[in-house]
C-alpha cells in the first residue's frame, strides 16, 4: 500500500500496526510537513518505506527526521504539441492562485516593464484561497493591467492547450515546492520556463538552459526585461526549451522506480 505523507502523518500508529500485522506500507511524501513534525517523523519510521517525487524533497525530509531510506521517483511528462508563440511575447504562469505561488508578485514585476509589448495570463483555481485570489485580480486592475493580462480561472483540455500554444514563457515563482510538474509541462510544449530559486522547480528545470533560475536577490522585473528585449536570450531559451523536450522522462520511467523500490523492500 502507497499512502500520501499528509494522510500517514496524521496516523503514525496505523501505519505502524499496519506494518506490523504484515502489510507493506510506503509513504509518498511531497515535502517535509510544515507542521506536526513529531506526527511526521514517527509516520516515516514506522513506514516500509519512503518514496519521494524529487532529490530536493528528499533532502528536507532528511533535513528535518535524520537519514531515511528513501526512493526518488521524480514525476514524467506527457507528450505535448510544440507551442507556436505569440506576437507580442505571451507570458503564461499556471499555478492555483495561492501566497505560495506568488502570482501577486508577477502582476508587480510586470507593472514595471508596461512600456515593452507583451501579454499574460494568470492560469489557475480562485477556489482555494479566495483572498489572495481576490488580491491577485485587484493588483491587476490597479496597474491597470486588465486589457493585457488574463485572470482566467482554472483551465483544462482545449481551453488549457489554447494558452500552451500562445506562450513563449512559463514563470513559476512558487516560494516552495517538492517538484514542479508545471515545469516538465512547460517543457513538454517547447515553452522555457523561470523558476525561483531554491525550489524543486530548480531540479525540475535541470541544466537544460531552457529558462533560468530567478535569483531572489535580483528584481524580477528585471530579469523579464532581459528577456522581452533580447532576442539572443529568447533564441536560446527557446532551442533548449525544444531540446529538452525530446529527452523528457515519461510516467513510465516514474512508474518503473516506484515498482522497483516497492518490490525490493523486505
Amino acid at each position: 500500500m502507497i499512502a500520501d505523507g499528509l494522510v500517514a502523518s496524521g496516523a503514525p500508529e496505523e501505519i505502524a500496526g499496519a506494518v506490523k500485522a504484515g502489510t507493506k506500507v510506503w509513504i509518498l511524501s511531497h515535502m517535509a510537513l510544515a507542521e506536526h513534525g513529531d506526527l511526521e517523523s514517527k509516520a516515516l519510521a514506522a513506514a516500509t518505506g519512503i518514496i519521494c517525487p524529487s532529490v530536493h524533497s528528499a533532502a528536507e525530509l532528511q533535513a528535518k527526521h535524520g537519514s531515511l531510506d528513501i526512493a526518488v521517483a521524480t514525476p514524467g511528462a506527457e507528450p505535448a504539441d510544440l507551442s507556436a508563440g505569440s506576437q507580442p511575447k505571451h507570458i503564461v504562469a499556471v499555478a492555483a492562485l495561492l501566497p505560495n505561488k506568488d502570482q501577486a508578485h508577477l502582476v508587480e514585476a510586470l507593472s514595471q516593464i508596461k512600456d515593452l509589448p507583451w501579454t499574460a495570463a494568470l492560469i489557475g483555481s480562485e477556489e482555494a484561497d479566495p483572498a489572495y485570489a481576490a488580491e491577485v485580480r485587484a493588483a491587476v486592475e490597479h496597474h491597470a493591467l486588465q486589457n493585457r493580462i488574463r485572470v482566467t480561472g482554472e483551465l483544462t483540455g482545449t481551453s488549457l492547450e489554447e494558452q500552451w500554444h500562445q506562450a513563449d514563457l512559463s514563470v513559476l515563482l512558487s516560494h516552495s515546492e517538492s517538484f514542479g510538474m508545471v515545469v516538465t509541462e512547460s517543457l513538454a510544449h517547447g515553452v522555457p520556463v523561470l523558476v525561483r530559486q531554491g525550489t524543486g522547480a530548480v531540479e525540475a528545470l535541470g541544466g537544460t538552459g531552457a529558462g533560468a533560475v530567478w535569483d531572489i536577490r535580483e528584481a524580477l522585473a528585471d530579469t523579464l526585461r532581459s528577456w522581452l528585449t533580447d532576442v539572443e536570450i529568447q533564441g536560446s531559451w527557446h532551442e533548449n526549451a525544444i531540446r529538452a523536450r525530446d529527452n523528457l522522462s515519461g510516467w513510465d520511467n516514474t512508474a518503473a522506480i516506484v515498482l522497483k523500490a516497492v518490490t525490493a523492500s523486505p
